[in-house]
């Protein structure tokens, strides 16, 4: 699997403590990957890190703000690490408009602390970089965004997740186009559910809440769309991008990981398959429409053709499936099973369905 590249090797993920972070160093495990992790802090509670025997695991854990260069600067260099997956960020749109400035410090000042680190590193190291489908200037485009589409930003966030991304290419352009130990290449996922994610202002974590409570949840835009995926297919795209830029000379591009056409639905339809599943019943009264004043898109969706053409990688996992591996992790989690194992079981789970859609990665 991904030719066995992280077998054995320093995997540094920063962002480690959230919710990807988590199902990602639970997989690298799988590999065979020594882990080491930066985050700021554990930033949920309950928190699937928190509950996850895995953190055991880490060979090293710090804690400090990607935004403090010289820490960065120092614990990089004292891991020296083969790869870096680099997920620290603030992803929520709404801690984006209370407090902008910290938004950028993280997004923005962060990803060029890294990259400025990366900059100046003497060792051989793989850098793959997560932003966001929201850097995208969204003009609605029913047929999906491909990479060359114009970045831009209506929000702070958008924003933020924008600029990340042209620092990158910046750099890219500037300091590692050739004969550089250090490969950059960033990747772009869109919205991404799955069991442990406990974030604030999240879709299927509100509904969750909601519904243990035995409570309406608030929906801000019932109508919008966006492509759903759960969190296992955009990091199987981390890692098989990691794994081809370790093998490549064709670098410093950006990636789209998202799901096909089908999988893009409205916030409506999807929370209906998500509340049937949960109640087993298609008369609850499961949900309210909340007023809000955030803009946010009405169709978001990404053109993958390059990530399939390029690297072999497509989406998998159909929406049914989806809504079945959500809601049966946080049924595990409320009835006290192993979450850890569960994650485990989905990871293989979902291999599984790579072989039988003969995705060459997978073998």
């Amino acid at each position: 699997m991904f030719n066995q590249v992280y077998k054995n090797k320093k995997v540094l993920i920063t962002g480690h403590s959230g919710f990807k972070g988590t199902w990602l160093s639970i997989w690298l495990k799988l590999l065979g990957a020594n882990l080491y992790g930066i985050s700021k802090e554990v930033l949920t509670n309950p928190s699937f890190y928190e509950i996850s025997s895995h953190k055991q695991n880490f060979k090293e854990e710090y804690f400090f703000n990607i935004s403090d260069y010289d820490t960065l600067n120092k614990t990089i260099k004292k891991i020296k690490p083969d790869f870096i997956f680099h997920l620290a960020a603030q992803s929520l749109v709404s801690v984006s408009y209370e407090n902008p400035l910290e938004t950028i410090n993280s997004n923005v000042i962060g990803t060029a602390n890294l990259l400025e680190v990366l900059r100046n590193l003497d060792e051989d190291c793989v850098a793959v970089l997560i932003t966001s489908d929201k850097v995208y200037k969204n003009v609605e485009k029913s047929s999906g965004y491909e990479e060359g589409d114009t970045i831009g930003g209506h929000d702070i966030y958008s924003g933020s997740k924008g600029a990340a991304d042209t620092l990158i290419h910046s750099y890219y352009k500037t300091y590692f186009s050739s004969n550089s130990k250090v490969k950059i290449v960033s990747a772009r996922a869109g919205n991404v559910i799955g069991g442990g994610d406990w974030s604030k202002d999240r879709l299927i974590v509100d509904c969750i809440k909601s519904w243990v409570s035995n409570k309406k949840v608030s929906l801000r835009s019932p109508n919008a769309t966006r492509p759903w995926q759960h969190v296992i297919e955009p990091l199987s795209g981390y890692l098989l991008l990691g794994s081809y830029a370790f093998k490549s000379k064709c670098l410093g591009e950006p990636f789209n990981f998202g799901p096909d056409s089908k999988s893009v639905i409205t916030v409506l339809e999807l929370i209906k398959k998500l509340s049937n599943k949960w109640f087993k019943d298609d008369n609850i009264d499961f949900f309210s429409i909340q007023k809000s004043e955030l803009k946010e898109a009405n169709l978001l969706q990404l053109d993958c053709h390059k990530a399939y053409n390029e690297l072999g990688w497509k989406s998998i996992i159909e929406t049914e499936d989806l809504v079945d591996l959500t809601i049966n992790w946080y049924k595990s989690f409320y009835n006290k099973e192993d979450v850890e194992e569960l994650s485990i079981k989905q990871i293989l789970y979902y291999q599984e369905l790579g072989i039988k859609n003969n995705l060459q990665w997978v073998r």
